[in-house]
Protein backbone atom coordinates (compact mmCIF):
# COMPACT_ATOMS: atom_id res chain seq x y z
CA UNK A 1 0.00 0.00 0.00
CA UNK A 2 1.34 3.62 -0.75
CA UNK A 3 -0.27 4.97 2.58
CA UNK A 4 2.58 8.28 2.52
CA UNK A 5 0.09 9.27 -0.55
CA UNK A 6 -2.42 11.85 1.60
CA UNK A 7 -5.86 12.32 -0.52
CA UNK A 8 -8.17 13.40 2.77
CA UNK A 9 -8.23 12.81 6.27
CA UNK A 10 -11.68 10.98 6.15
CA UNK A 11 -10.06 8.31 3.80
CA UNK A 12 -6.79 8.30 4.65
CA UNK A 13 -6.98 5.69 6.94
CA UNK A 14 -9.60 3.41 5.56
CA UNK A 15 -13.10 4.18 4.43
CA UNK A 16 -15.88 3.17 7.10
CA UNK A 17 -19.22 1.76 5.48
CA UNK A 18 -22.79 3.55 6.04
CA UNK A 19 -24.80 2.71 8.69
CA UNK A 20 -28.06 1.52 7.39
CA UNK A 21 -30.89 3.78 8.68
CA UNK A 22 -28.75 6.78 9.46
CA UNK A 23 -30.71 9.97 8.20
CA UNK A 24 -28.19 13.06 8.82
CA UNK A 25 -26.62 15.10 11.33
CA UNK A 26 -25.01 18.53 11.57
CA UNK A 27 -22.27 20.08 9.46
CA UNK A 28 -20.26 22.79 11.74
CA UNK A 29 -17.89 25.03 10.12
CA UNK A 30 -14.33 25.10 11.55
CA UNK A 31 -14.89 27.95 14.05
CA UNK A 32 -14.01 27.48 17.89
CA UNK A 33 -16.11 30.04 18.94
CA UNK A 34 -19.91 30.75 16.97
CA UNK A 35 -19.53 28.26 14.20
CA UNK A 36 -21.68 28.08 11.47
CA UNK A 37 -24.01 24.96 11.88
CA UNK A 38 -26.02 23.59 8.83
CA UNK A 39 -28.34 20.27 9.74
CA UNK A 40 -28.68 17.52 7.44
CA UNK A 41 -32.28 15.63 7.66
CA UNK A 42 -31.18 12.87 5.65
CA UNK A 43 -28.12 10.18 4.22
CA UNK A 44 -26.33 11.74 1.57
CA UNK A 45 -25.68 10.48 -1.98
CA UNK A 46 -22.65 10.09 -4.81
CA UNK A 47 -20.00 11.27 -1.75
CA UNK A 48 -17.04 11.09 -3.19
CA UNK A 49 -13.59 13.15 -3.15
CA UNK A 50 -12.97 15.63 -5.82
CA UNK A 51 -9.94 17.52 -6.94
CA UNK A 52 -11.29 20.64 -8.61
CA UNK A 53 -10.02 24.17 -7.80
CA UNK A 54 -13.52 25.24 -6.45
CA UNK A 55 -14.00 22.47 -3.36
CA UNK A 56 -13.06 23.28 -0.15
CA UNK A 57 -10.26 21.13 1.01
CA UNK A 58 -9.08 20.94 4.55
CA UNK A 59 -5.00 21.81 4.60
CA UNK A 60 -3.12 19.39 3.21
CA UNK A 61 -5.69 17.61 1.38
CA UNK A 62 -5.09 16.64 -2.30
CA UNK A 63 -9.09 16.66 -2.65
CA UNK A 64 -12.43 17.57 -1.07
CA UNK A 65 -14.83 15.36 0.38
CA UNK A 66 -18.43 15.96 -1.48
CA UNK A 67 -21.89 14.77 -1.74
CA UNK A 68 -25.36 15.52 -2.39
CA UNK A 69 -28.55 15.77 -0.62
CA UNK A 70 -31.86 17.26 -1.86
CA UNK A 71 -31.90 21.07 -0.91
CA UNK A 72 -35.07 20.47 1.18
CA UNK A 73 -33.23 18.09 4.02
CA UNK A 74 -30.48 21.32 4.07
CA UNK A 75 -31.28 23.82 6.99
CA UNK A 76 -28.84 26.32 8.51
CA UNK A 77 -29.41 26.23 12.02
CA UNK A 78 -26.88 28.73 13.24
CA UNK A 79 -25.07 31.76 12.28
CA UNK A 80 -26.23 32.04 8.75
CA UNK A 81 -25.27 35.67 9.15
CA UNK A 82 -21.55 34.91 8.73
CA UNK A 83 -22.39 32.70 5.68
CA UNK A 84 -21.22 34.00 1.81
CA UNK A 85 -21.08 32.82 -1.15
CA UNK A 86 -17.39 32.42 -2.69
CA UNK A 87 -18.12 32.99 -5.96
CA UNK A 88 -21.48 34.33 -7.56
CA UNK A 89 -20.36 33.32 -10.84
CA UNK A 90 -19.93 29.78 -10.41
CA UNK A 91 -22.74 27.61 -11.19
CA UNK A 92 -23.03 25.85 -7.55
CA UNK A 93 -22.60 28.71 -5.15
CA UNK A 94 -20.86 27.80 -2.82
CA UNK A 95 -21.67 29.34 0.54
CA UNK A 96 -18.66 29.98 3.04
CA UNK A 97 -18.06 30.96 6.76
CA UNK A 98 -16.43 34.49 6.19
CA UNK A 99 -14.38 33.84 9.17
CA UNK A 100 -13.25 30.67 8.70
CA UNK A 101 -13.58 29.61 4.59
CA UNK A 102 -15.47 26.23 5.32
CA UNK A 103 -18.03 25.60 2.55
CA UNK A 104 -21.03 24.80 4.14
CA UNK A 105 -22.94 23.70 1.21
CA UNK A 106 -23.07 24.65 -2.15
CA UNK A 107 -26.44 25.22 -3.97
CA UNK A 108 -27.51 25.50 -7.78
CA UNK A 109 -29.95 27.91 -8.27
CA UNK A 110 -30.50 27.17 -12.19
CA UNK A 111 -33.53 25.33 -12.37
CA UNK A 112 -32.50 23.60 -15.69
CA UNK A 113 -28.88 22.17 -14.46
CA UNK A 114 -29.46 18.50 -14.31
CA UNK A 115 -28.89 18.69 -9.89
CA UNK A 116 -30.76 21.55 -9.48
CA UNK A 117 -32.83 21.05 -5.79
CA UNK A 118 -28.96 18.86 -4.91
CA UNK A 119 -27.27 20.56 -2.10
CA UNK A 120 -23.45 19.80 -2.13
CA UNK A 121 -22.01 19.37 1.33
CA UNK A 122 -18.72 18.44 3.19
CA UNK A 123 -19.79 15.15 5.45
CA UNK A 124 -16.61 15.38 7.02
CA UNK A 125 -18.00 18.41 8.93
CA UNK A 126 -20.31 16.17 11.03
CA UNK A 127 -19.23 14.39 14.58
CA UNK A 128 -22.06 11.74 13.37
CA UNK A 129 -20.70 8.48 12.13
CA UNK A 130 -22.97 6.67 9.35
CA UNK A 131 -22.85 8.97 6.67
CA UNK A 132 -22.72 7.28 3.11
CA UNK A 133 -18.99 6.48 2.19
CA UNK A 134 -16.96 7.99 -0.88
CA UNK A 135 -17.51 5.85 -3.90
CA UNK A 136 -15.12 7.31 -6.28
CA UNK A 137 -12.62 10.38 -7.34
CA UNK A 138 -13.77 13.30 -9.66
CA UNK A 139 -11.35 15.58 -11.28
CA UNK A 140 -8.12 14.09 -10.26
CA UNK A 141 -6.36 15.68 -12.81
CA UNK A 142 -6.86 19.28 -11.70
CA UNK A 143 -5.18 18.49 -8.60
CA UNK A 144 -2.12 19.73 -10.72
CA UNK A 145 -3.78 22.85 -10.79
CA UNK A 146 -3.70 23.07 -7.03
CA UNK A 147 -0.14 22.56 -7.38
CA UNK A 148 1.10 18.79 -7.32
CA UNK A 149 2.91 17.33 -8.81
CA UNK A 150 2.11 15.89 -12.98
CA UNK A 151 5.17 12.91 -11.63
CA UNK A 152 3.24 12.01 -8.94
CA UNK A 153 0.07 11.35 -10.62
CA UNK A 154 0.43 7.75 -10.86
CA UNK A 155 0.92 7.19 -7.62
CA UNK A 156 -2.08 9.32 -6.78
CA UNK A 157 -4.29 7.17 -8.61
CA UNK A 158 -3.00 3.80 -7.21
CA UNK A 159 -3.52 5.19 -3.90
CA UNK A 160 -7.17 6.08 -4.98
CA UNK A 161 -7.57 2.40 -6.43
CA UNK A 162 -6.04 1.16 -2.88
CA UNK A 163 -8.73 2.86 -1.18
CA UNK A 164 -11.16 1.92 -3.77
CA UNK A 165 -12.26 5.01 -5.33
CA UNK A 166 -11.89 4.74 -8.65
CA UNK A 167 -10.24 8.05 -10.11
CA UNK A 168 -11.90 9.95 -12.74
CA UNK A 169 -11.01 13.21 -14.53
CA UNK A 170 -14.49 13.94 -14.68
CA UNK A 171 -17.66 12.39 -12.54
CA UNK A 172 -18.42 9.19 -11.86
CA UNK A 173 -19.73 7.14 -14.92
CA UNK A 174 -23.43 6.90 -13.56
CA UNK A 175 -23.22 10.96 -12.75
CA UNK A 176 -22.22 11.40 -16.11
CA UNK A 177 -25.58 9.74 -17.83
CA UNK A 178 -27.58 12.02 -15.23
CA UNK A 179 -26.06 14.71 -16.71
CA UNK A 180 -26.58 13.69 -20.36
CA UNK A 181 -29.90 11.55 -19.55
CA UNK A 182 -31.02 15.17 -18.59
CA UNK A 183 -29.91 17.14 -21.27
CA UNK A 184 -31.18 14.57 -23.79
CA UNK A 185 -34.55 15.11 -22.29
CA UNK A 186 -34.51 18.89 -22.27
CA UNK A 187 -33.59 18.60 -26.14
CA UNK A 188 -36.63 16.58 -26.70
CA UNK A 189 -33.82 13.28 -27.88
CA UNK A 190 -34.81 11.51 -25.24
CA UNK A 191 -38.83 10.50 -24.42
CA UNK A 192 -39.73 8.87 -20.50
CA UNK A 193 -40.65 5.42 -20.94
Amino acid sequence: MNEAVKIHPAVDNGIPPAEPGFSGGTLSCRCAANPVTVEIRSQVAHNHVCGCTKCWKPNGSLFSQIAVVGRDHVKVTANEDKLQVVDQDATIKRHACRDCGVHMYGRIDNSGHAFYGLDFVHTELSKERGWSPPEFAAFVSSIIESGARPENMGAVRARLNELGLPPYDALSPALMDAISTHVARQRGVLKDA
